[in-house]
């Protein structure tokens, strides 16, 4: 049975917000977002994916926020804070080839703060902003004093004073740094508009967003500082376990992700009140949400945090079916799609299904393998047997299809020509015409991919800290609007 959600037969691009083209050091939520919404709908688009809209973390990773609910300020949009009359016009740097993480903090980010500061400091503001800022006090108060005083200690909360790292006398500190929490606040605010207007014109072009949720948080963040009853951590804060994964394709030693582990145990006795809270603050920003790492919601992987790697690491149960109840209670019909990809065992799959939830086929995955089983990988598009998932050319961890192509080993090359009847000439549309002709109720390529560009393009390796998170379109592709529009009409997705 069809997931209410995929009704019908969709298409979508991965883009995320940092990666689109503009002035400045980094993508924006401003005119180039809207004019992608414009470029979408003249593609025959109606689902766009994107990474999560959290303050990033080391490395730039939107993975690795220290917030689970506050938006990144990093992509509120200055031609749209002029527009407001909240910056003065000044000349903007332009044409950045990648993001510009030096630029972000040393320039844009004072200019943020600059126009945050007017909004709840100008009567024509403050009364919008004072009533958002009440009805999110929820997470909003926590986060606004935690990023003021993360700039304050720097390193890890657990290093900060005991009387503020175990959140005694906030009231006095509150007053004390007043003005710099407002700013943050304000700058909650700024992103809250913009986004909103945001969603509003992707409503008007009948376009989904779809967005990712982590399933871990940050060890040094605002939600294990704001209340460590919900993680298993030592008594002077700092996590142990830590999550990661076990040795899989992508590195052999594992992934030590060094997160916390969420105790399960203290969720499931307010009937997972933190969990409910984060999905609704999700599905306030996103109309359908990627539950990244849903094995680890059957099984977690979790490693002594003295380890290295991720080898010496062993599986502990997660919330299963329990937290899911939680949710449908509320949502009904839940919007989310499982990332059931690596090491996924039977009860991955009995969660899966049992919470009425889309899973994930990547194309990437599927011509490889053990020769005398390659027509029966479950990724090969005619044994996905029902529409209820989401195929993917490859997603932000992977290589472009391109540079996966180039690669890879030549049976698997083979096995991809002899599977598609195609030659091998353009492995990136190749796989778009694959994913788009299935019978999946949605299909999302890269723009990577349907760009054709190669691992120069790269998102993300899985595995290695540095680099990642900073590619960025030059300009918007006008020119594959037709191509994208044909293949979407041919397989019945517009």
């Amino acid at each position: 049975m069809a997931h209410p959600h995929l009704t019908g037969r969709h298409a979508g691009v991965l883009l995320h917000i940092s990666s689109l083209p503009g002035p400045g050091p980094v993508g924006e939520i401003g005119p180039y977002a809207h004019a992608f919404l414009e470029w979408m709908a003249q593609a025959g688009l109606d689902t766009w994916q994107i990474l999560p809209l959290h303050p990033v973390g080391g490395s730039y990773s939107p993975y690795g926020s220290p917030s689970a609910f506050a938006a990144d300020p990093h992509l509120i949009s200055l031609e749209a804070l002029v527009a407001d009359g909240l910056l003065d016009p000044a000349p903007l740097p332009y044409g950045q080839a990648q993001v510009d993480v030096d630029l972000v903090h040393v320039w844009k980010m004072p200019l943020l703060r600059q126009a945050a500061r007017r909004v709840v400091t100008t009567e024509d503001w403050r009364d919008g902003f004072v009533a958002w800022a009440q009805a999110e006090s929820g997470w909003l108060d926590d986060w606004a004093l935690y990023a003021v005083l993360h700039r304050h200690y720097q390193g890890g909360w657990w290093a900060w004073p005991e009387s503020v790292a175990r959140r005694a006398d906030l009231d006095q500190i509150r007053a004390e740094l007043k003005d710099a929490i407002d700013v943050e606040r304000g700058l909650q605010y700024l992103f809250h508009r913009q986004w909103s207007q945001l969603r509003a014109h992707a409503r008007e072009r009948g376009i989904r967003l779809m967005g990712d949720i982590p399933i871990f948080v940050s060890g040094d963040g605002c939600d294990t500082w704001a209340d460590r009853s919900l993680f298993r951590l030592r008594e002077d804060g700092r996590p142990d376990p830590i999550a990661g994964v076990p040795p899989d394709y992508f590195s052999p030693t594992g992934q030590r992700w060094g997160n916390p582990v969420y105790d399960w145990g203290a969720h499931a006795q307010d009937n997972y009140g933190w969990w409910r809270a984060r999905i609704r603050r999700e599905l306030a920003l996103v109309d359908v949400l990627r539950l990244d790492h849903f094995r680890g919601f059957a099984a977690n992987w979790i490693i002594p945090a003295e380890e290295e790697d991720a080898r010496e690491g062993q599986w502990a149960p997660g919330p299963g079916r329990a937290l899911f109840d939680a949710l449908a209670e509320e949502l009904g019909a839940l919007p989310l799609v499982a990332e059931d990809l690596g090491e996924i065992t039977p009860d991955v799959e009995v969660l899966r299904d049992g919470a009425g939830l889309p899973g994930m086929k990547v194309l990437q995955f599927a011509f490889g393998g053990d020769p005398g089983r390659a027509s029966r990988h479950p990724f090969l598009p005619h044994n996905y047997g029902h529409t209820n998932w989401v195929c993917y050319t490859g997603t932000h961890d992977n290589e472009t299809a391109v540079g996966w192509y180039q690669n890879t080993d030549e049976r698997t090359r083979h096995h991809l020509r002899t599977y598609t009847a195609r030659d091998g000439h353009a492995p990136a549309w190749t796989l778009i015409r694959e994913a788009w002709a299935s019978v999946a109720g949605l299909a999302v390529a890269p723009m990577q991919d349907i760009l054709a560009l190669g691992n120069e393009a790269r998102m993300n390796v899985p595995g290695v800290a540095e680099d990642n998170w900073l590619w960025r379109m030059r300009e918007l592709p006008w020119y594959a609007c037709e191509g994208v529009r044909r293949i979407s009409e041919t397989f019945g997705r517009t």
